[in-house]
């Protein structure tokens, strides 16, 4: 058999690393604090992992593993480096960083919550402040309509609440 079939070379490649989600060049890496709170969760989290791994009988495998784990807590420890808590809006029925925000429309109705881009989880109603929608809601109030593109075209929506965490 061919050595280009078996085994041994595939703990050869590099460690495939999930890269953390995207932010835009020179915009601030704003959190909540649950958001923070959560990272350094994660960071915790990667300790407790990597005395797992440590354990691994198989020297390449550990090897791998360890450099895959090293590069995600390189990334992480980058994003709590760099995150900063937004700060609370002026007013609070305008929608800023933070916000949760009700909206009915074609569909009914609707809730996100705009977070940092490591905390969103859009079937969980959280959408990273980065994105199309949360920047089509920035600024607005309860009240307020906004055209938004949706997947069969252009839907309208009324902003029908705004809150925030206390």
């Amino acid at each position: 058999m061919s050595k280009a079939f078996t085994d041994e070379e595939a703990c050869d490649e590099a460690p495939i690393v999930r890269p953390r989600p995207p932010l835009p060049a020179g915009v601030p890496n704003y959190v909540t604090r649950a958001g923070l709170a959560a990272l350094r969760a994660e960071l915790e989290s990667l300790q407790t992992e990597r005395s797992r791994l440590s354990a691994l009988p198989n020297e390449k495998e550990r090897g791998r593993a360890l450099g895959a784990l090293a590069a995600r807590r390189a990334a992480l420890e980058d994003r709590i480096a760099t995150a900063e808590l937004a700060p609370p809006p002026e007013s609070p029925n305008e929608i800023r960083f933070g916000a949760t925000v009700r909206v009915s429309g074609p569909d009914g109705e609707r809730r996100y919550e705009i977070v940092g881009v490591d905390e969103a989880d859009p079937a969980r109603g959280k959408i990273a402040f980065t994105s199309p929608l949360a920047r089509s809601l920035l600024g607005r109030s309860a009240g307020d309509s906004v055209k938004l593109a949706t997947p069969r075209g252009r839907d309208e929506v009324e902003i029908v609440a705004v809150s925030y965490r206390e």
